[in-house]
């Protein structure tokens, strides 16, 4: 549980002095603490799930912002792509941290990555699956005899999960269609409800053209079934590190509690500065349009915000639940995500704890109750 009252002020107060002493300097006050030039620093590398895009934003953020540098860190942000496993690239070491779905991480870890989640940044689950309105597919137990389009690579997990708990086969019961990462295969008619994110591929449909009106599409020419309030929802983008070095470095530990800190940080700055966040990840060189980069960065941010217990701190609850889903569902050879619960050690919230205790000394909001999402206008082709 959280500190408070004078207790958390002591302990907030303790932690600053003692990361702005090992960046060279020393603070008056709680309220004036700046940090000061670092005597040394520390190269960190993150390796991001995909592309450069605004999911990636609060580490981009932290990055521009100076909030890692604050940290005395030298953070290299590596990208993704289709044939990179970020969890993989962390457990083989060629990466500090990386950034992997909760699912995905957890069956690589019952391989034998031996990986261990340090930050929930994502609390809630963006996974959809769109279709046109005339297919009448409102809700998950309407896939039954349809053309279900899904990516692969772990990402179809939640689809499997909404198939058995409608008790739909899903070798017989439903027609997978291999889909691209894009909208294309709906919008041909090739498929009848696309897999898409709240933040990434909804939008896409958004920055299309009605052939029969010469407008964009609007939200109510499709229906949008949301995996999240289907209850299948499973926990994604997670900041994952190496639970030996973890365990075994101190280094290594105080460098990952400075890493969540400023990370947490970024995400707070693009919470509260959509449109700078925006204008960071173009600048970055995301080859999305600055229109689809706007309606990313505030929808990603309806993921984290608000975040009642805190970002980045793991809820035993949305965990259990998916460990649970991962367990019970069915792929189309029957077999499941997960063959037994995960072993101890699977998550942590001591480091994410400590990093809001910096959060703290720092005065950074990182609850955002407040949080309200802006209004965004979507152009064709997301430029």
């Amino acid at each position: 549980m959280r500190k408070s009252g004078k207790k958390l002020a002591v302990a907030s107060f303790a932690a600053l002095s003692l990361i702005v002493a090992a960046c060279g300097g020393s603070s008056e006050s709680e309220e004036t603490a700046e940090p000061t030039a670092c005597e040394t620093t520390t190269p960190v590398s993150l390796q991001l799930q995909w592309v450069t895009q605004a999911q990636f934003a609060g580490y981009f953020a932290a990055q521009d912002q100076g909030f890692y540098a604050d940290q005395c860190l030298d953070v290299t942000i590596v990208e993704g792509g289709v044939d990179i496993v970020p969890q993989t690239q962390l457990a083989d070491g060629a990466v500090d941290f990386a950034l992997s779905w909760v699912p995905k991480a957890l069956a690589s870890r019952e391989a034998g990555a031996n990986i261990v989640n340090i930050a929930q940044i994502f609390q809630r689950s963006g996974t959809l699956q769109v279709s046109f309105a005339d297919a009448g597919i409102t809700s998950s137990a309407d896939f039954a005899g349809k053309k279900i389009g899904n990516w692969g690579f772990g990402n179809e997990f939640e689809i499997f999960a909404a198939l058995t708990m409608n008790g739909i086969d899903p070798a017989t019961g439903v027609e997978l269609v291999q889909q691209q990462f894009d909208m294309a295969g709906l919008l041909a008619g090739d498929i009848d409800a696309a897999e898409a994110m709240t933040y990434n591929e909804y939008a896409m449909v958004l920055e299309a053209i009605n052939p029969d009106t010469g407008e964009l599409y609007t939200p109510e020419d499709f229906n949008v079934v949301s995996y999240e309030d289907e209850g299948v929802g499973m926990l994604q983008d997670a900041i994952w590190a190496d639970a030996d070095k973890l365990a075994s470095d101190a280094a290594y530990r105080e460098t990952a509690v400075k890493f969540v800190a400023a990370s947490i940080q970024g995400w707070a700055f693009c919470r509260d500065n959509t449109e700078a966040c925006r204008d960071i990840v173009v600048a970055q060189g995301s080859t999305l349009g600055a229109s689809h980069q706007l309606w990313q960065m505030n929808e990603v941010n309806k993921l984290i915000w608000p975040a009642g217990l805190g970002a980045g701190v793991i809820d035993a609850t949305a965990w259990d639940r998916t460990v649970s889903l991962a367990m019970d569902t069915k792929n189309l050879e029957g077999s499941t995500v997960l063959t037994a619960a995960p072993t101890d050690g699977a998550y942590t919230n001591d480091i994410v704890e400590e990093a809001l205790t910096i959060l703290d000394g720092l005065g950074v909001d990182y609850t955002g109750s407040a949080f309200t999402p802006i209004e965004v206008t979507l152009n064709e082709g997301g430029n």
